[in-house]
């Protein structure tokens, strides 16, 4: 894919900054790989936590379920800087970032991503109104951690092989 001619003008500005500050690709990337482990490292030891917990009666399950709802603003602040400091890194190189497969899947995993952690508050939105043994959310949260799980591990590798294959 190409990118439009008015866009890459338009970016140009940043994109010569960017390229030629050793200081604002550092900070921004540290910014992008410091909001990724704050998300992700929450959000996995949160689904770790949560997948322990479904092992137990569900009558033992409130506490860890309430540390689960006490993460979500941690991983939403560290996905808020993930997002922008991605926005300054594909803006810095455009023309690359666009064309790339890697790129386009990582996003949609990224979606994905966005949209089971969704799933995931509604669930236990749910689960707080329905908390019984046999209700059926309990298997539904079980999968959506072990997605979330699988789906943070796919995007960093897809992350690293941005950077390598681009």
């Amino acid at each position: 894919m190409l990118v439009p001619e008015f866009i890459v003008q338009l970016l140009k500005p940043w994109n010569n900054f960017y390229s030629h500050s050793k200081m604002a690709e550092t900070v921004v990337q540290s910014l992008h790989i410091g909001g990724v482990l704050m998300a992700g490292g929450l959000a996995i030891s949160a689904d770790r936590g949560t997948l322990r917990a479904l092992r137990a009666p569900a009558p033992d399950r409130a506490f860890p379920m309430r540390e689960l709802a006490a993460v979500h603003q941690w991983v939403l602040t560290g996905l808020t800087i993930v997002v922008i400091s991605g926005l300054g890194m594909l803006t810095a190189d455009i023309e690359t970032f666009f064309g790339s497969w890697v790129y386009w899947t990582k996003m949609v995993l990224f979606v994905v991503l966005l949209v089971n952690g969704l799933v995931i508050v509604r669930t236990e939105a749910e689960l707080r109104a329905d908390p019984h043994e046999q209700s059926p959310h309990w298997a539904r949260l079980r999968l959506r951690a072990l997605t979330s799980i699988g789906l943070w591990f796919t995007i960093t590798v897809l992350g690293v092989a941005l950077v390598n294959l681009s």
